[in-house]
């Protein structure tokens, strides 16, 4: 696991946990622990999975179509 860190400048304090709530959104730690909150059920659990494999793939054909 890899450490998150910012660093506050001239107190400003709103600025530097706008930057680290941004920081651990990207992370993916926010969507992991909403699915670590409950149970999910094995089919539920491959058809997501699923989803966000056909997602990526079609993320990069679209990035691919472009170049």
């Amino acid at each position: 696991m890899k450490a998150i860190e910012v660093k506050v400048y001239d107190n400003d304090l709103e600025k530097a946990m706008r930057i680290l709530k941004k920081k651990i959104q990207n992370d993916g730690l926010f969507k992991r622990l909403k699915l670590k909150k409950s149970y999910e059920k094995p089919s539920e659990y491959r058809r997501r999975k699923q989803r966000e494999a056909l997602r990526r793939q079609r993320i990069a054909a679209a990035k691919s179509r472009y170049r």
